[in-house]
């Protein structure tokens, strides 16, 4: 019955708009009639597809549909036209205004761009600056840099006044800058183009430097991916360390000690039941793959002690290998590589956006690691289109300044070749020769390049595995850079061992390969992470369904319409000509070309060359164009049999498009007639969750569970993940890595304090009303470890849903004692109105003489029990007294420890 009321439904924007004051950008009325042309086209389309039915194969026939008329959904162009004529408007126009035009001139026009010297060789961009800035302050006016940050306003008065600009003031906002009358100054304004006025010249750095993309700066570091990459869901299997595997059914609020307490339902073999308070959710790791046949472990049985005791013994004796690794690269020497002040900021400012936070970490790690004298060994993990690419040029520009030579490694020619170009546009003006090594490149200056290499000539090299060959010698290998690590073979990586003896190693990766992942995170090899996108960055938008050829043909033309360009990939070179041909048939307004790697490497360089520079709209290709390629006027992207490729395949063929601003758009498509595997369904499934910016390091978690993890160092290793599951495994590597480096007992195992107080301990869903931001909040308060965390998490609560009830201010209380807890080794807290008992952890306190000393002379009614547990007999009426008279229950106790440790 809805469908009525929905025809009769007649409200437009014009109706939410009224009498109101429209401001409508000049183009916005052709805009919108173009778009209600596309709305009727796809009717049209569709309507007439329904009608004829085309002859097309199996995998290209369009599903039945029954196209709803536009008018019972949009304005015609008569009905737009009319509306907005009648609208009280005011056109923003670039133009001056005609007589008869309701709209203002502004008194101003564009300012100086200075792309053709930043493209030219001739003229220096930075001298280019000074001399228009000398010009216009002759004038009379006043010459205003407008940069987006503090950082970059101190780095461009450095480069500026070192290329004779003379002083320049600086003002930290609008308001400043009024007040300073400097002639020329630097002023921190969100400004992407400057302007003129009668007064003065604002520049801003894109006219300077290029496009530049800023964002305000996140302080929050990015949390642990793992820990994000196991938030919980109903079904699936967790791991709790000391009753082993069992199926979490969600999460339950009981009656505990008369009052409500939110904890986890946990289901184990034979049906038997456990019930995890949420404070001690740090007990519970997420297993990993939700396989059918994996068993349950028997709540109270023995299986899963035995099963952890032998897991701990193998992990020791990995953590022994990993600690040789360790040692024998520390005891190596590598040259100390420094960069030099002006050419490296002058070097830095070339970068055309501003540096996020986790990216500034990442380039001040690898500038400190290569400035240590021991070789660096460093993994960097960005998502795509991050900016890892970045760090390594800095890394690059460090290492070839000191005299030593750089080799870039990449698994594709394509990704080589925009590797090359980026390195040469970079290094344009430095005393710095780049090589290039690939199929693309000629057998005469290959040549060229390997005698380069060999006698010192060539400084950077970037090139394919054809750089490791055993022909390829190196004069002063200083460096080497790996690009997406995770495509090159064991054969390949075994020869890189060989380069890595005082040769400072990078890797990047957007989705790191389990062993490469849990080196880093066990601290065998360093780790950066850059998790934080760029600004303006959108999420792709994506959807996964049968192949639809009207959809695929309305998606197509709408990428070009807004000026787009698209890619359309598909898994075999086969299946690219029936995808030419229903180009042809069903999308002939649209140029295309065909691309894949058994094509001559002249070839496949012109159709990619004339693809970047916008020659035709859709590229048709196969994964050659997965790894790196960045054509950021492509944004729209089909995947013809998505099931057929990887997770980490999709993931970085989706990672090709949305790298500017524009939202971008991936449509995953399957055969409308074929019944997709088990495993592909979780592919796409989880390719189709992971819609946010960053999504790498959770999908390589997922790519753990799926594929499984594999082995660190051996046959001899593997299925060990799959024994205890991910997290849990991990956890107890690095514990196992931190015994051996620290001395044995100094780390512990996983133990959580118990805190009984009858009070009401939960995140109520009036507070936080989505269960899995319940769950996620949980999850992080389980990891925190000290009062300052807490208090910040607090501080975010206030922020994010309001002022805190009562039961939070009760679970963060929990949590607080919870850490003071493990610093006094208590086990467990029961309180009540009438006082506390506390036990210790393995019926053992630390330090027993310092307890009974102060028994003795202890103002409070306190006992020691024959059973090793401490007596606190208080009155606590009320649940705030109780939780406070625990708390200083448990300061009293870590004091104590803390005397005897």
């Amino acid at each position: 019955h809805w469908l009525p009321l929905f025809y009769e439904s007649t409200d437009t924007l014009f109706d939410f708009v009224g009498d109101g004051l429209v401001f409508i950008d000049h183009l916005a009325d052709e805009a919108a009639i173009e778009r209600l042309k596309s709305v009727n086209d796809h009717y049209e389309a569709r309507a007439e597809d329904a009608l004829e039915r085309k002859p097309r194969s199996a995998e290209f026939a369009a599903p039945v549909y029954r196209p709803l008329n536009p008018t019972a959904l949009y304005l015609n162009q008569d009905e737009w036209s009319t509306r907005l004529g009648l609208a009280n408007l005011r056109p923003l126009s670039p133009f001056a205004p005609q007589a008869n035009e309701r709209c203002y001139d502004l008194q101003a026009r564009i300012g100086r761009n200075f792309a053709a010297e930043r493209s030219g060789d001739k003229v220096n961009v930075f001298d280019a600056v000074t001399e228009h800035a000398r010009a216009v302050t002759e004038d009379g006016r006043q010459v205003v840099i407008a940069c987006w940050t503090e950082g970059s306003a101190d780095r461009m008065r450095s480069v500026m006044e070192d290329h004779g600009i003379g002083k320049i003031e600086h003002s930290a906002n609008w308001r400043a800058l009024q007040k300073s009358g400097a002639t020329i100054s630097t002023a921190i304004l969100g400004l992407e183009q400057g302007f003129e006025t009668g007064d003065a010249v604002f520049l801003s750095e894109q006219d300077i430097l290029g496009d530049r993309l800023v964002r305000k700066t996140r302080r929050k570091r990015a949390e642990n991916f793992l820990t994000e990459a196991g938030s919980l869901s109903v079904g699936d299997l967790v791991v709790h360390v000391d009753h082993g595997v069992a199926r979490y059914e969600g999460l339950k609020t009981l009656e505990v000690q008369g009052a409500p307490h939110d904890c986890l339902y946990l289901k184990y073999h034979g049906g038997d039941k456990l019930f995890l308070p949420v404070e001690n959710i740090d007990l519970l790791s997420r297993f990993g793959a939700d396989d059918p046949s994996q068993a349950l472990d028997k709540l109270g049985g023995a299986a899963w002690q035995g099963r952890k005791s032998k897991m701990r013994a193998r992990i020791k004796m990995l953590a022994e290998e990993l600690i040789k690794i360790a040692a024998k690269r520390a005891m190596q020497s590598a040259d100390v590589m420094a960069p030099t002040a002006g050419a490296y900021d002058e070097f830095c400012a070339r970068f055309p956006f501003a540096e996020t936070e986790d990216q500034e970490n990442a380039i001040a790690d690898v500038v400190e690691d290569l400035a240590k004298g021991q070789p660096m060994d460093r993994l960097v993990c960005g998502d795509v289109g991050f900016g890892k690419t970045e760090v390594a040029l800095r890394g690059a520009f460090i290492a070839s300044m000191t005299g030593r030579q750089v080799a870039v490694i990449a698994p594709t020619t394509l990704l080589v070749r925009q590797h090359y170009r980026n390195f040469t546009e970079r290094f344009k003006g430095f005393p710095v020769k780049i090589g290039h090594l690939s199929r693309m490149v000629s057998a005469a200056d290959a040549k060229l390049t390997r005698e380069g290499l060999e006698s010192g000539d060539v400084d950077i090299v970037i090139g394919t595995h054809a750089l490791l060959a055993k022909s390829i010698k190196f004069r002063d290998l200083g460096m080497m850079i790996i690009d997406e690590e995770q495509h090159f073979g064991v054969k390949h990586k075994e020869r890189l061992k060989e380069f890595r003896g005082d040769t400072h190693v990078l890797t990047l990766t957007a989705t790191p390969i389990p062993r490469t992942l849990q080196l880093a995170m066990s601290g065998i090899r360093d780790l950066s992470l850059i998790a934080t996108p760029p600004v303006d960055r959108l999420a792709v938008r994506t959807t996964i369904g049968p192949f639809d050829p009207v959809v695929a043909r309305e998606t197509l033309l709408r990428e070009h319409y807004r000026g787009g360009q698209s890619f359309f990939v598909a898994p075999r070179i086969k299946d690219l000509t029936s995808i030419a041909e229903f180009l042809r048939d069903d999308v002939p307004e649209l140029k295309f070309k065909i691309a894949h790697g058994q094509m001559s490497p002249g070839e496949l360089e012109d159709i990619m060359t004339a693809f970047y520079e916008g020659k035709f709209d859709v590229l048709v290709s196969t994964t050659i164009i997965e790894s790196g390629l960045d054509i950021p006027t492509a944004n729209t992207m089909l995947i013809h049999h998505a099931d057929m490729f990887g997770l980490a395949q999709l993931y970085q063929l989706r990672g090709r498009v949305g790298r500017s601003k524009q939202r971008a758009y991936a449509y995953l498509t399957t055969s409308p007639r074929k019944k997709l595997t088990d495993g592909a369904a979780r592919r796409l499934k989880v390719m189709q969750s992971l819609d946010t910016l960053g999504a790498g390091f959770t999908l390589a978690s997922h790519d753990l569970d799926i594929r499984g993890a594999g082995n660190l160092l051996g046959e001899e290793q593997s299925g060990n993940v799959k024994e205890v599951g991910v997290e849990l495994y991990q956890h107890m590597l690095e514990e196992a890595v931190a015994e051996l480096r620290e001395g044995a007992g100094a780390v512990e195992d996983t133990w959580s304090p118990q805190i009984n107080t009858g009070t009401s301990v939960l995140i109520p869903d009036t507070y936080v009303g989505d269960l899995d931001v319940r769950m996620a909040l949980y999850r992080r308060l389980g990891s925190v470890e000290s009062e300052a965390e807490i208090d910040s998490f607090a501080a975010e609560l206030v922020d994010r849903f309001g002022t805190m009830p009562t039961e939070v201010e009760h679970l963060l209380e929990i949590v607080t004692i919870k850490t003071v807890c493990r610093r006094a080794g208590i086990a467990k807290i029961d309180a009540g109105p009438k006082g506390a008992v506390i036990s210790f952890r393995n019926d053992q306190f630390i330090n027993p003489l310092g307890l009974v000393e102060f028994i003795s002379a202890s103002p409070y009614d306190m006992k020691v029990r024959p059973d090793q547990k401490v007596v606190f007999r208080q009155d606590w009426p009320g649940e705030k007294m109780r939780l406070k008279g625990a708390r200083r229950a448990a300061n009293i106790i870590a004091e104590i420890a803390a005397e005897g440790a």
